[in-house]
C-alpha cells in the first residue's frame, strides 16, 4: 500500500520530482504569521526620544520576522513598515499627552488625582481596543496594569510582561485579585524581564498562568565599543538616569566627600529632570537628557564606569545592560535589580554605604580592575541577554507555545 500523502506538501511538479529525486529537499510552505495585537502606554514619538526607546527596539526585531505580524496600540511614533497600528485619532492625542505628562506611575506620585483619572481612561481606552481585535490571535500585554481589562469573556492566550514598577503595582489594594479575574480563564504567560521578580509573580499567579523570565534585548552597537582608558588621568564617572529622588538614591551625599574634594575624579549626569526640588551641586557636571547615539559615541568609550545608587522599584535597568554589553564596569546600590545583574567584584561592584562606594571607586579606577570587570560583564551580557533580535526570538518561541493545541 502506498503511503499517505503528506498533507501538508503542496503537489510536486515534474521539475520538482526531478529534483526531489536527486536528493534535493523540496521547500515546505511558510506557515502563516502570527497575528499579535501588542499594546504599550510608552513609545518614543521620534527618533531622537528617549522615552519608551526599549519598546521601539522590541518592535523593531519582532517586526523582522516573517512569523510574526503585529497590530499595536501605543502612543504615535514611527513605526516598522510591516507593522499596522491600531489606533484611531483620539487615542493617539490622549496617549501622547500621557507621555507628556510623564506617564502614569509619575502622575500618581506627584498628582494623584491626575493619576487615578489617568487610569480610569487607559482602562476604558484598552477594554474596547481587546473587545474589537478580532483578527488577533494572542495579546502581547506590557506591563501588568494594561492586563486588567483583557475581556473575560475572551479566551484568547496573554503574553504579558512586567518591569519592577510591576512588583510594587501588586501592593496596591484588590489589585492582585482584579489580575486574576484577568488572565485565570485564558493561557497566559507573565513575563518579568529580569530573574527576582519571578517567586513574587509565582506566589500571586502561579497556580493559573505560567511564569517565565524572558530578558530584553541590547543593541549591538554596545557590543561593539572599544573602550580606551584616560591618558590624562581623570576618571569620569557616568550616571544615567531620570532625576528622581528614589533613582538617585544617595549619589550626592555620598558623593560629595569622594567627587567635591577629588580634582581628579568627575561625575556626569545625564537624564531628564521628573522631580520638582531635586537640587544639583555645583560639583556635579549635569548635562541633561542625551541619546543613546551620545552616550555610545562621546561618553561610554572614554569613562572610568556607570554609577547608579538607585532606590527605585528597578526591574532589569536597560542603561546597565547598555554598559555591561560595553564592558564599562557599574559602580552600584545593592537592590535585588542589581544583584541579578552583578556578581560582586567580578562584573561589577554593589555597595550598601558610603565606605562601599569608596571601596567601589577605588577599586574600578585601578586600570588592570578595569579592564577585567569589563571583560567580564561584556562577556556576561553576550552570553545572558543578547541583542534585540535574541529577544525576539524568546517571544516569537512562547507565541508558538501560548497558541499550539
Amino acid at each position: 500500500m502506498a503511503p499517505a500523502p503528506d498533507r501538508y506538501r503542496p503537489q510536486a511538479t515534474a521539475k520538482q520530482r526531478r529534483r526531489f529525486a536527486l536528493n534535493a529537499p523540496l521547500p515546505r510552505p511558510v506557515a502563516q504569521p502570527r497575528r499579535v495585537l501588542f499594546v504599550s502606554t510608552s513609545f518614543p514619538s521620534s527618533e531622537s526620544d528617549w522615552k519608551g526607546l526599549f519598546i521601539a527596539r522590541m518592535v523593531e526585531a519582532l517586526a523582522a520576522r516573517e512569523d510574526v505580524r503585529l497590530r499595536a496600540w501605543m502612543p504615535p511614533g514611527p513605526l516598522p513598515d510591516a507593522v499596522d497600528s491600531a489606533i484611531n485619532d483620539d487615542d493617539a492625542q490622549w496617549l501622547s499627552k500621557l507621555m507628556q505628562a510623564g506617564g502614569i506611575a509619575h502622575l500618581m506620585r506627584n498628582r494623584p488625582l491626575h493619576g487615578a483619572a489617568a487610569v480610569t481612561g487607559l482602562l476604558a481606552r484598552l477594554r474596547r481596543v481587546y473587545r474589537d481585535a478580532a483578527d488577533a490571535q494572542l495579546f502581547h500585554v506590557n506591563w501588568l496594569q494594561n492586563a486588567l481589562p483583557l475581556p473575560r469573556n475572551d479566551r484568547r492566550p496573554a503574553l504579558v510582561t512586567a518591569l519592577g514598577t510591576d512588583i510594587r503595582l501588586l501592593q496596591l489594594p484588590a489589585m492582585k485579585a482584579l489580575l486574576r479575574r484577568s488572565i485565570r480563564n485564558r493561557r497566559t504567560l507573565l513575563c518579568p524581564n529580569a530573574d527576582w521578580m519571578v517567586p513574587v509573580l509565582e506566589q500571586a499567579f502561579g497556580d493559573i498562568a505560567r511564569v517565565q523570565c524572558v530578558p530584553f534585548g541590547i543593541d549591538a552597537g554596545w557590543y561593539g565599543i572599544e573602550r580606551t582608558q584616560n591618558s590624562d588621568g581623570r576618571h569620569r564617572w557616568l550616571c544615567v538616569t531620570r532625576l528622581t529622588k528614589n533613582k538617585l538614591g544617595p549619589l550626592f551625599q555620598w558623593g560629595e566627600r569622594f567627587f567635591a574634594d577629588h580634582p581628579g575624579r568627575e561625575l556626569h549626569v545625564f537624564g531628564p529632570r521628573q522631580e520638582a526640588g531635586i537640587a544639583i551641586p555645583a560639583w556635579v557636571q549635569f548635562h541633561g537628557p542625551a541619546t543613546p547615539e551620545a552616550l555610545r559615541r562621546d561618553w561610554f568609550p572614554s569613562a572610568t564606569g556607570l554609577i547608579t545608587l538607585s532606590q527605585h522599584s528597578e526591574g532589569r535597568p536597560q542603561v546597565m545592560l547598555e554598559a555591561m554589553a560595553a564592558g564599562l564596569p557599574i559602580l552600584a546600590s545593592r537592590l535585588p535589580a542589581h544583584e541579578d545583574l552583578i556578581e560582586h567584584a567580578r562584573t561589577g561592584w554593589l555597595c550598601d554605604d558610603a565606605a562601599g562606594m569608596a571601596q567601589g571607586l577605588e577599586a574600578i579606577e585601578d586600570p588592570m580592575r578595569n579592564a577585567e570587570i569589563g571583560e567580564h560583564s561584556r562577556a556576561w551580557a553576550r552570553d545572558r541577554i543578547g541583542t534585540w533580535a535574541d529577544c525576539a526570538d524568546r517571544y516569537a518561541a512562547l507565541y508558538d507555545e501560548l497558541l499550539s493545541p
